[in-house]
């Protein structure tokens, strides 16, 4: 007999809160303003310049939590879009820098009722996030800090999901076995994928409602309104 699920992890960015205009076209057009950079950033080019640089993110393999990824992919962005300069490397770091401020989130409307209701229930909460941010301040920022009954970084643990390691040292701090814990994330690779591997369940959000492959036993939800009831039928 499987037992019942007791403890639920969060990702964080793209599952609880999501970017402001800082990082939208015209936000990467003001930071390049702001370094100087030779060419005009093509705002036609904003949507596949994201797609393009997501691509280093993934390079390396070892899964170390490195500043250098992440500022690769700000560059990226700003080289697919046509900038051009000696301000390209601060313009990327700025960029990596104000990612970890929570001024520039705002949290999805569906997260602070969701989360309520699961720990009314006596579900133990977590986060488990692939991030530079703090996720205490993240807590005290949206009013989630008493939700949460334990979270960890990748700056923080060293390792970045989908290591097993991050999941492993997310279930001994808040005391669940992998049989008894579930991850919700939007990323399949990094939070369904990673969870699967050491035992845990998972489920996939997707808002955009864009699924791609992924195995069929897999459940997948459009919103955290979803998730209370996936969870009475599991």
């Amino acid at each position: 007999m499987t037992p019942a699920t007791t403890a639920i992890f969060f990702d964080v960015d793209f599952t609880l809160i999501y970017p402001k205009s800082t990082f939208d076209v015209g936000g990467y057009q003001s930071f390049g303003a702001r370094h100087g950079l030779s060419v005009s950033l093509d705002p036609e080019r904003f949507t596949a310049a994201i797609a393009t640089a997501s691509t280093e993110l993934d390079r390396g393999g070892d899964l170390v939590h490195r500043s250098e990824p992440f500022v690769r992919f700000a560059r990226r962005v700003l080289e697919e879009m046509g900038g051009q300069g000696p301000g390209l490397d601060t313009c990327a770091r700025e960029i990596y820098g104000e990612w970890a401020e929570c001024r520039h989130f705002s949290l999805y409307d569906d997260v602070k009722s969701v989360l309520s209701e699961l720990h009314e229930r006596g579900l133990r909460l977590g986060l488990i996030s692939n991030t530079h941010r703090s996720l205490e301040l993240f807590q005290r920022h949206f009013g989630l800090d008493f939700l949460f009954s334990s979270v960890i970084s990748s700056r923080v643990h060293g390792y970045m999901k989908p290591h097993p390691s991050i999941f492993r040292a997310a279930l001994h701090r808040i005391g669940a076995t992998a049989d008894e814990a579930l991850m919700v994330g939007d990323s399949m690779k990094h939070d369904v994928l990673g969870a699967r591997q050491v035992g845990m369940g998972a489920v996939l959000l997707a808002r955009s409602g864009l699924v791609g492959d992924r195995p069929q036993e897999i459940p997948v939800i459009s919103s955290l309104f979803e998730l209370p009831a996936l969870l009475a039928t599991g």
